[in-house]
């Protein structure tokens, strides 16, 4: 039988069907924020398979939140429900070990009845997100282009087209005593 009057904040009844949809809607419209703040803010092509994750983290987070409202018992036998399931797959970045706790933690806002934890969360985490996206930028990726030549080559030409080039390195080397070649490298950004 459900618990009757329910404090507001500790989510010890989730309440109506309409309630938990509104809950469970705001978790996914968390979940694409979260997703949304990943991808503009990687450094590199952002996995789609990680921002999938992160909406249904959010989602999945929101719901464990109102099953177990206040209830240790309920909280302790999630946990060893949970503990079971072992995930494999390593992170590509470091960066997105704390996405997947923001999403967590809007879930976990949402579900046990704290909208304002989640949004003030969202704006000030995912402002930083981006704040350091902008800060932390890498050199963009380059082009890298290496020749080695003989003697028999145009070697006089080669180090001329080198010396002129901004970022390339030359170095002399010797085959023996009568073999001589050029070993060159230039590297220019990806436009």
């Amino acid at each position: 039988m459900h618990e009757l009057l329910p404090t507001p904040l500790t989510g010890a009844n989730p309440g109506s069907p309409g309630e938990i949809l509104v809950r469970l809607v705001a978790a996914l419209a968390a979940g694409v924020a979260v997703a949304w703040i990943h991808k503009r803010t990687s450094r590199g092509e952002a996995e789609p398979a990680l921002e999938s994750t992160l909406v249904l983290l959010a989602v999945l987070i929101a719901m464990i939140t109102q099953v177990i409202g206040d209830n240790v018992a309920r909280a302790f036998s999630l946990v060893g429900a949970l503990s079971i399931v072992r995930f494999r797959t390593a992170l590509r970045d470091t960066r997105d070990t704390a996405f997947v706790i923001f999403a967590v933690v809007e879930g976990m806002a949402i579900g046990s009845m704290h909208p304002w934890v989640a949004l003030v969360g969202l704006v000030v985490a995912g402002g930083a997100a981006f704040a350091l996206a902008r800060a932390n930028s890498e050199p963009p990726p380059e082009y890298a282009l290496r020749v080695k030549a003989d003697t028999g080559a145009d070697i006089m030409g080669l180090l001329a087209a080198c010396r002129a080039a901004r970022g390339a390195s030359i170095r002399l080397l010797e085959f023996g005593a009568d073999k001589k070649g050029i070993d060159a490298s230039y590297r220019e950004p990806v436009p």
